[in-house]
């Protein structure tokens, strides 16, 4: 897996060099057109593959009821609401843990400290911001984020690893007015 995340950096780059170069001449067997294609191709690969591995996860782990929305955000709901439900401009408080798709820890709230945040103002993953405009105050929900709504090609430079799917176990304790 690393080398094939390694030779598609490669690719990359090359068709980066490529297609930035400011001349004007024409470089025979490379088309902008071939070359979108070629990565258009790459990209539904890695995003079949990360798919097949999440529902695997789902299967292994007997999650019933998991949804996916159009994003590709896997998501799992539960226990009754006891509040309001988020919006853009709200700052919420939750509870959380971050692991790796093969259970690796990560992050989780620490010592009793929740994690806080604006919503609809970034700062945190696309896929959670995501996932928690689904809830309501006082729900638990497990999102699994594939790595286009994690933290991309690069990872975290932390704890995550390049091109990672990863699960946030979370319950939102609070849903503020801001």
């Amino acid at each position: 897996m690393k080398n094939r995340f390694i030779q598609i950096i490669i690719l990359f780059l090359i068709v980066l060099f490529v297609g930035c170069n400011s001349r004007e001449e024409k470089r025979p067997g490379f088309s902008l057109s071939d070359t979108k294609k070629t990565l258009e191709k790459i990209n539904k690969g890695l995003v079949d593959k990360d798919r097949e591995s999440i529902e695997a996860y789902i299967d292994r782990h007997r999650l019933d009821g998991v949804e996916e929305n159009k994003s590709g955000l896997f998501y799992l709901i539960w226990e009754e609401p006891t509040g309001p439900k988020p919006v853009a401009g709200n700052i919420v408080i939750l509870d959380y843990k971050v692991t790796l798709l093969d259970g690796t820890f990560c992050y989780s709230s620490e010592n009793g400290k929740p994690k806080e945040f604006l919503v609809g103002h970034g700062g945190v993953e696309s896929g959670l911001e995501m996932g928690i405009l689904l809830m309501h105050q006082g729900q638990r929900a497990k999102l699994i984020l594939p790595p286009h709504l994690a933290h991309g090609l690069l990872g975290d430079n932390d704890k995550i690893p390049p091109r990672s799917i990863i699960v946030y176990d979370i319950h939102l304790l609070t849903v503020i007015d801001n």
